[in-house]
Formats: structure tokens, sequence, C-alpha cells
């Protein structure tokens, strides 16, 4: 899976999932400081799913109108540690194909979807 990582997505859970196979571009690394607004075009251009835990997303993915070609993965989860959030961020989305195309959000207990426009 095509993912990018917002800056503030732990780098545990960015190792683990390049460990499992998926390509993973990370803003923190690659260009901290980012405008959100570029965040999301990286993500449409390069057809990443986005992982955050910024709720901004959400707003900009609407009213941007982000293409489905890509999606948007905002974690609400507590982050008790970075390896938790490892474990549960690779267990989710290897869980799902469905990531594409929706705005979702990972909550402790459920994961809602909304189609993209």
């Amino acid at each position: 899976m095509r993912l990018l990582a917002n800056e503030n997505f732990p780098g545990a859970a960015v190792d683990l999932l390049r460990q499992h196979g998926h390509d993973v571009a990370w803003i923190r690394t690659d260009n901290p400081g980012m405008d959100d607004q570029d965040v999301i075009r990286r993500a449409v251009t390069e057809q990443r799913v986005l992982l955050t835990f910024d709720k901004d997303f959400g707003y900009l993915a609407f009213r941007l109108g982000l293409p489905a070609s890509c999606g948007i993965v905002l974690f609400r989860i507590s982050p008790r540690s970075p390896d938790i959030v490892a474990r549960t961020a690779t267990a989710v989305l290897e869980g799902r194909i469905d990531w594409v195309g929706h705005f979702s959000v990972v909550e402790e207990t459920r994961i809602r979807m909304t189609p993209l426009p």
C-alpha cells in the first residue's frame, strides 16, 4: 500500500509499516513543517493514503474536494506509546483494502468511513 504519514505520525509506526512491505513516505523526514494543503496535494499527486492524527484534514478533504484516487485515515486513538500506535495502525490498515477513496476515522472500538467526493 502507498502511504503518506503526516508529520505527527510516530516513527515506530512508519518503521513497522515499512517492515510489512508498505511504501511509506513520511512528512517529518521529507518536508518537516509542510502546510496541510501541501500535504494533501502530495498525497493526491503520489496517489497515497494519508495517515494522520490531525482532525483538520477532514475539513480540508471535503473543502478542497479531495479526489477519490487517494484517501485519508484519521487516527483518533490514545497514543499511549509509539509501539502501541505502530501495532494498531498496522493491524487496522492491513485489515481492509478499501482505504482509497474514503475519509476514514479509526477509533478505539470502530472505524467510520465516508466516501470522498
